[in-house]
C-alpha cells in the first residue's frame, strides 16, 4: 500500500488529505444522526401524556427542548399551544427548517469530497503522464516493459481518487435519505400533538343570540 502511495507521487497528498476528512465527516455524522438521538423512541407518546394531562410547566418544556431534534420541534409547538392551530403550524414549519439544516450539516463538504476525489486522481494522473512523456522525450522509448510501469504508476492516482469518492458519494446520499425520513416521521408526531393540544382545549363559550324585540305598530 505505501508502495502504491509513492508511486503516485506528491499528488497523492491532497487524495489523503480528502480521504481523512471523509473518514471524519461520515464517522461524525454516523453519530449524530443515529436514530437514538434524533428520534428518541416512545418521546411522542409521552409528550402527548403531558399535553393531555396539563403537565406543561416550562421547566418540563425546557428539559424536552434539550432531549433531541423531535424534543425541540415538539417544545417550539408547546411554546406556542394557545395559539390557533395556523400559528403553531407556521412555528413548527420555520423550527424544522432550522433543525434540517442543522441535520444536513457537513453534508455539502462530504458531497465536495466526493466530486473532487476523481477530478484530483485524474490531475495526478495527468502530471504523472506529462512526466513519463518528458522523460521518453530525454531518453527514448527504452525497455517496454518500464514504459507499462510508468503508465501504470500514473494510473494509481485515478484509482485513489476514486477509492475515496465513491464511500464518500454513497455517504452523501444514504444521509439525505435518512434525514428525509427522520423529517417524515418527525412532522407525523407533531400534527399528533397538534391533535392532542387541540383537543385538550377548553371549548369556546357559546354565545346566546340576543333577541330584538320587534318594535310595535301604531
Amino acid at each position: 500500500m505505501l508502495e502504491l502511495v509513492k508511486a503516485g507521487g506528491w499528488p497523492m497528498i491532497p487524495i489523503l488529505m480528502l480521504s481523512a476528512l471523509a473518514v471524519a465527516l461520515i464517522v461524525e455524522r454516523a453519530w449524530t444522526l443515529r436514530r437514538a438521538h434524533v428520534l428518541p423512541p416512545g418521546l411522542g407518546n409521552e409528550v402527548r401524556t403531558w399535553a393531555s394531562g396539563g403537565a406543561l410547566d416550562p421547566a418540563h418544556i425546557e428539559s424536552l427542548r434539550a432531549t433531541s431534534p423531535l424534543g425541540e420541534l415538539l417544545a417550539a409547538a408547546l411554546d406556542v399551544r394557545e395559539r390557533p392551530r395556523e400559528q403553531i403550524r407556521e412555528r413548527i414549519e420555520d423550527v424544522g427548517r432550522h433543525l434540517v439544516h442543522k441535520m444536513e450539516r457537513y453534508l455539502n463538504t462530504l458531497g465536495s469530497v466526493a466530486s473532487a476525489g476523481p477530478l484530483l486522481g485524474l490531475f495526478g494522473t495527468v502530471v504523472g503522464m506529462i512526466q513519463l512523456f518528458l522523460g521518453i522525450l530525454d531518453h527514448g522509448i527504452g525497455d517496454v516493459n518500464q514504459l507499462a510501469g510508468g503508465i501504470g504508476k500514473a494510473l494509481v492516482c485515478t484509482a485513489a481518487g476514486m477509492v475515496v469518492a465513491i464511500p464518500a458519494l454513497m455517504a452523501h446520499r444514504w444521509y439525505r435519505g435518512r434525514i428525509a425520513g427522520y423529517i417524515v416521521e418527525m412532522e407525523h408526531e407533531a400534527i399528533q400533538l397538534l391533535d392532542t393540544l387541540e383537543n385538550t382545549r377548553p371549548a369556546a363559550p357559546a354565545v346566546k343570540a340576543q333577541l330584538r324585540t320587534p318594535a310595535l305598530v301604531d
